[in-house]
């Protein structure tokens, strides 16, 4: 059985004229506040920076709540998640973001070249990276933002 479903034209109008209002980003984030960051939350995410599955020091690295100098010591973890996962949060310090550009790793390398909030030396840098890959997502990102 398929699970492709197929509208009739007068299906298709009934559902665009039922569908709700779209909400912005603003008005959907205004009624679904997120709740404050508190010392508990803080005390929670450095201790499972240090837990012994790299899944879970993943979601560490990828929260938007990591305080910075637990960004900084996940940039040394020696699992290649860890620092992927670091390298593609919008909320890494520009300087973690650096040292991840030199990193050993080309996957890890390719995230900091899609990081919308990597520095403009950093792409400059991995515009010239030995990996192929990172150097077309340099291209990519940049032709991107050209076409803006």
């Amino acid at each position: 059985m398929s699970c492709i479903r197929f509208n009739t034209p007068a299906q298709r109008q009934a559902m665009r004229e039922q569908a709700p209002a779209m909400l912005t980003p603003e008005e959907a984030a205004a009624l679904h506040p997120s709740p404050p960051v508190t010392e508990g939350k803080l005390r929670r995410l450095r201790l499972l920076a240090v837990h012994e599955n790299p899944k879970i020091r993943e979601s560490v690295a990828s929260s938007y709540n990591t305080p910075d100098d637990v960004f900084l010591a996940l940039a040394s973890d020696p699992d290649e998640g860890v620092r992927a996962c670091l390298a593609r949060n919008e909320s890494t310090p520009c300087d973690v973001l650096r040292m991840l550009a030199d990193d050993s790793s080309e996957t890890v390398r390719g995230w900091v070249a899609v990081n919308y909030f990597v520095p403009e030396d950093v792409m400059e840098r991995l515009a010239n990276d030995a990996s192929r890959t990172v150097r077309s997502l340099v291209k990519w990102k940049t032709q991107l933002a050209d076409a803006r």
